[in-house]
């Protein structure tokens, strides 16, 4: 029978590796800011490809949602190259649509990963804005 402490090392023991198994995607993506641009709104978006092997490309399928839940743009933006073992910032334009209106960003997808076997399931997102950037 176990003891209480080798209960407790158990459950500490699991939930470190379930935090090691968490932190451990290959590719992640943060929606960094937004910064208006005229009557568009400019996305950065800082990426970190923490595998050994480059992508040659990483093109994602984003939804844009307004305040009301109602999707107001769809637009596929390539964040690659990605070196490995590197994190780099791209921006791109949200064309047309002012920073104000985007309350919520999904990744819908990853359209394109070129140079990984299979990356497009193991991307992490995550967001330092107002705005969430979710799955």
């Amino acid at each position: 029978m176990l003891r209480w402490s080798q209960w407790m090392l158990l459950g500490v023991s699991l939930a470190w590796l379930g935090v090691g198994v968490a932190a451990a995607a290959p590719v992640s993506v943060e929606l960094n800011k937004l910064e208006a641009d005229g009557d568009s709104c400019k996305a950065y978006m800082v990426t970190n490809n923490s595998q050994d092997q480059a992508l040659e490309s990483l093109q994602l399928d984003l939804v844009m949602f307004d305040g009301d839940g109602i999707i107001s743009k769809h637009l596929a933006v390539e964040l690659g190259p990605l070196p490995a073992d590197k994190t780099r910032v791209e921006v791109f334009r949200i064309e047309g649509t002012a920073c104000s209106e985007i309350n919520r960003i999904l990744l819908n997808g990853v359209t394109h990963c070129g140079g990984a076997p299979d990356c497009a399931g193991e991307v992490l997102v995550s967001s330092r804005s107002d705005v969430a950037f979710v799955e």
